[in-house]
């Protein structure tokens, strides 16, 4: 059994080479973009975002925020309406650039979130991005860049499917085994989702409390 995953998960691999280049390149050209955004923001700008921060670490410190199960539940559901939301896409031929732009997104997301605490707090924002923003994502990017290149491999293949009538590979198993991988992918979310409701409010209390 063992031996079977990993012959699939090698063939995936290699199958789907070129795509996991391009989005691992998309995903950080992303990050890229969305540290350059934080140098271009005005003070103005600047000063009410750091504002509203200094307000969220405020609540952080004093325990204010909602429950672990309820920002769980938040999590959770948000990062798997992206998911369903990629796979759908996935099922589209009209849906590849949709992906891209929620790929490069994503990147863009976390390259302004880190850049801007470096940006404004200096190596204290680095700590704080350490351990509120990184243990996730090392779990939820890899996750983003699976299903992102399934979902543009099962996408070409839709359109190979409909404009290369000389391609006669059954659509409904490659079907399955598309949205069994996004099913399984997604298990990943309670991990992260868990990580980010129950032990990130503790350990940016933590670094907050040392800040002071």
């Amino acid at each position: 059994m063992k031996y079977g995953l990993r012959e699939m998960i090698a063939t995936h691999l290699e199958e789907n080479r070129t795509i996991y280049v391009f989005t691992i390149v998309l995903f950080l050209i992303g990050i890229v973009f969305g540290a350059i955004v934080v140098n271009s923001l005005s003070l103005t700008q600047k000063h009410d975002l750091y504002t509203y921060l200094n307000q969220f670490f405020g609540h952080v410190q004093q325990g204010e925020l909602a429950q672990s199960s309820a920002l769980f539940s938040q999590s959770f559901a948000h990062y798997a309406k992206y998911f369903g939301l990629m796979w759908i896409l996935g099922l589209s031929i009209i849906g590849l650039p949709v992906i891209l732009v929620l790929l490069f997104l994503k990147g863009v997301v976390v390259g302004f979130t880190v850049g801007f605490l470096v940006n404004q707090m200096g190596m204290s924002g680095f700590f704080l991005a350490f351990v509120s923003i990184m243990p996730q994502n090392f779990i939820l990017v890899p996750a983003f860049i699976i299903v992102g290149t399934a979902s543009i491999s099962f996408c070409l293949k839709m359109v190979r499917q409909q404009f290369m009538k000389r391609t006669n590979m059954p659509i409904f198993p490659q079907f399955l085994k598309y949205s069994l991988l996004i099913l399984c992918v997604g298990s990943a979310l309670a991990f992260a989702s868990a990580f980010e409701a129950y032990v990130s409010p503790v350990l940016m209390k933590w670094v907050i409390e040392s800040m002071v």
